[in-house]
């Protein structure tokens, strides 16, 4: 789920990159727009992604 989670929320973070750089909206690009349902769907899992990877912050590592 971490895994998962991590790559979802580099991909918004791409996202979020392009849209202050060029105002270029590449889920909405490839998906029909930002309203399309594909789309939306996509922020709201990369949404729920942020949130999950809030709770790396939280967790101690085994490691020390």
């Amino acid at each position: 789920m971490d895994t998962v989670s991590l790559i979802l929320v580099i991909i918004g973070a791409i996202n979020w990159g392009l849209v202050g750089l060029a105002k270029f909206d590449l889920v909405a690009w490839i998906f029909g727009g930002q309203t399309a349902v594909v789309s939306r769907i996509i922020y709201a899992l990369v949404g729920l992604a942020g949130l999950w990877c809030i709770t790396l912050l939280f967790r101690k590592n085994s490691k020390e």
